[in-house]
């Protein structure tokens, strides 16, 4: 009995066996994945508030995106709590869709299609923009936050479509592709008049003809 007493004292003070004594601390569950009819509603409502909101301006009724998305009202304060939340969403959706279709464009059509194809999508997006971003500057901490990471998204994707451009002979290798969109950015920001989205439109084909190689 002594052997075994002394044997028992000596697993108590082994490392070994101080381990296997710790109490064991119950696992943390992994967090749980949103449920598909929860992501579908999400985008919906985006959707449809991107589309009130530009037509309407970002003064739109909130119960009124609420019907045209054919959600309830519970949901969409679920999703965004607040008309700054939806706001800042349905801006940052869009940055994201840029950015998605700049490796969409890439893979599907040559380099210049995929670059134009692109710039009158971003032109889609200004428009947007145009209503959302007054609205934005009542959100907590003002907007600056919310573009500083929306302009490196930007900024890439013009960039990758340029670089595929120069690289097929398509456009000259001199171009600076942030150029491309100061000048849609001025179409829509400085003393824009009716009409001006044609306009910007017309300007993106403009803008690509006089980046060609000259020959």
């Amino acid at each position: 009995m002594e052997k075994v007493s002394v044997l028992i004292d000596k697993r108590r003070h082994s490392p070994d066996a101080s381990y296997l004594m710790m109490p064991t601390r119950p696992s943390k569950r992994a967090p749980r994945k949103p449920r598909t009819d929860a992501l579908r509603n999400r985008e919906r409502i985006l959707e449809v508030a991107k589309e009130a909101f530009t037509r309407f301006g970002a003064n739109t009724s909130l119960d009124e995106i609420t019907k045209l998305a054919g959600v309830g009202a519970g949901t969409l304060y679920r999703h965004f709590p607040s008309r700054d939340a939806l706001l800042e969403a349905v801006y940052r959706s869009e940055v994201e869709k840029l950015a998605a279709a700049e490796r969409k464009f890439s893979q599907a059509m040559p380099p210049l299609e995929a670059l134009r194809a692109w710039m009158l999508l971003f032109v889609d997006h200004l428009a947007a923009k145009r209503i959302i971003a007054p609205a934005l500057n009542s959100v907590a901490g003002g907007p600056t936050k919310i573009y500083e990471g929306s302009h490196g998204l930007i900024q890439a994707a013009i960039n990758g479509l340029v670089q595929r451009a120069v690289e097929s002979g398509d456009i000259q290798p001199d171009i600076v592709p942030f150029d491309l969109l100061r000048a849609l950015l001025g179409a829509a920001f400085v003393a824009p008049g009716p009409g001006w989205e044609q306009s910007a439109r017309r300007l993106v084909d403009i803008l690509l003809a006089g980046s060609r190689p000259i020959k």
